[in-house]
């Protein structure tokens, strides 16, 4: 059921009726609060039959018009001004929170006492001590709990790992990735925002960005031994959106690290929002004994692969593949060969995945993140910001 492939004759005859229902409560209604919630939407009629059909319960947010306003508008049955008083909701089963960095931590222990599920927006915590707080908790409460990192849900990436879990590259050589945006350059003019803060981000582009393509070097390779980083904060000071003054930045505009990994392979992470023209651009390449693999999120249907020995050497190159066929991951609920699916419905699998999870007892890894991947990603970010400070190459520290 997690790939939607895998649908036993059981699951396909179950009425509609049979199916169970699982409270949604939704801390954060912006961004991520919209993509999650049209998961939710979606899941009951494409990924059919569904492990649970997503009942939306409620929103919580801070300003109480515009909380109401998106309550409203995305169908949740009710609101809260104060997510303490949504995780006394017995109604709520599966917390998302898709609040701020500095929201994740106190939120997401309280709903694992509560004794609720857990949807968290990456990265999981600001630092790794902060995501290992989290983790005792979830591991303590026995419940059900994944990190947002979506782009394990994206179809082209998960053959990927299905070939390297069949042997098909050998062994691991390199892994290289990069994610680069341009929101926050000169001409822009941002304002000093909560994702330029410490106190509220943790961190930069690292948190933000790198904490993804980090997160997808542990999937697809394994985890990480050691890093030598750089970071660089471009524009140090920023007019407060309020208009008060200026206020300092104090987190990372980009970083590049070099990595070791623990099987033996090696790599490199960059992440930057100063990328002029890139809105959205995670590349990455992985590079075995027996051939190689591309991968570009912008053009997330597809892959460049190369293999050593499957022709002649005259014509041997990388080839480009259409990652849309019935027996790729999930795409039995989707299109006929060819016709595209997009960004958004990563969230579908990741969300259907966690759910299939809560009602049949799985393990959320290793397809989906968990706490402790998230805690191993912070560890990893630590040690990035670490290295970049004191210049010299940090062991990472589980």
């Amino acid at each position: 059921m997690s790939e939607g492939a895998g649908f036993t004759t059981m699951a396909a005859d179950k009425a509609a009726g049979d199916i169970p229902e699982i409270g949604v409560g939704m801390l954060g209604y912006a961004f991520m609060g919209k993509s999650h919630t049209n998961a939710y939407k979606t899941i009951p009629y494409m990924m059919y039959p569904p492990p649970a059909i997503p009942k939306l319960i409620a929103m919580a947010g801070r300003n109480e018009q515009a909380v109401a306003l998106a309550a409203q508008r995305f169908g949740y049955a009710k609101y809260y001004t104060d997510w303490r008083d949504m995780m006394a909701d017995d109604e709520v089963q599966l917390f998302d929170n898709g609040g701020p960095n500095n929201a994740h931590a106190e939120p997401s222990i309280a709903a694992a006492q509560a004794g609720k599920h857990i949807l968290c927006e990456k990265p999981l915590a600001r630092t790794a001590e902060e995501a290992k707080t989290m983790l005792d908790a979830v591991q303590k409460a026995g419940i059900k709990h994944m990190v947002a990192f979506n782009y394990r849900f994206v179809p082209a990436v998960r053959q990927i790992r299905k070939l390297i879990d069949a042997g098909a590259l050998g062994r691991i050589y390199h892994f290289r990735a990069v994610y680069l945006q341009e929101w926050i350059m000169p001409h822009y003019n941002t304002p000093m925002i909560w994702r330029l803060q410490k106190s509220e981000a943790g961190s930069g582009a690292l948190g933000d960005l790198g904490a993804h393509i980090i997160d997808l070097g542990r999937y697809l390779v394994g985890d990480v031994k050691s890093v030598s980083a750089m970071a660089k904060t471009y524009i140090e000071e920023r007019p407060k959106a309020d208009g008060s003054g200026m206020g300092r930045v104090d987190v990372d505009d980009a970083f590049v690290a070099a990595v070791e990994f623990q099987n033996g392979a090696i790599g490199t992470l960059e992440a930057t929002r100063f990328a002029a023209g890139r809105k959205n651009a995670l590349g990455l390449e992985i590079n075995g004994e027996k051939g190689s693999i591309r991968f570009d999120l912008e053009r997330l249907n597809e892959l460049e692969v190369f293999w050593n020995d499957d022709e002649p050497k005259e014509t041997r190159g990388f080839h480009h593949v259409l990652v849309s066929e019935p027996y790729h991951p999930w795409w039995k609920n989707w299109w006929p060969q060819g016709h595209i699916i997009g960004w958004e419905h990563t969230f579908i699998h990741e969300i259907t995945h966690l759910l299939d999870c809560i009602v049949n007892d799985k393990d959320v890894a290793p397809i989906g993140a968990d706490f402790e991947d998230g805690y191993r990603a912070a560890v990893i970010c630590d040690a990035i910001l670490e290295s970049a400070a004191s210049k010299r190459q940090v062991d990472c520290k589980y």
